[in-house]
């Protein structure tokens, strides 16, 4: 499993550790990855995704995953969240077709 967020496509950056005699050795900068269980109203079913913090916050400052997915751009969202979201736009039609 790659260390990489599913919605913002953050991975490990590279860079060195500096001591104070100046001398340099490299390191990784592992981002906060937290496998997150979120509930999708539209799919009736919780998701689960492994995300940096910041995306955990981004999703529910923009009201749920539903509503953040379907509101942000395609180019914007790493492939797994293009996945869901198609998931999240067929469900959403189904439901829209069977009321009518």
């Amino acid at each position: 499993m790659s260390r990489r967020c599913e919605i913002t496509g953050k991975g490990v950056l590279s860079g060195n550790n500096v001591s104070h005699a100046n001398n340099r050795t490299r390191r990784r900068f592992l981002p906060n990855l937290q496998e997150s269980s979120m509930l999708s109203d539209i799919l009736g079913v919780s998701v689960t995704m492994r995300l940096c913090t910041r995306a955990i916050r981004t999703v529910e400052h923009n009201g749920g995953i539903d509503a953040f997915l379907l509101g942000t751009r395609d180019s914007r969202l790493a492939e797994p969240a293009r996945v869901v979201k198609r998931r999240i736009i067929r469900a959403q039609a189904k439901r829209q077709a069977a009321a009518v």
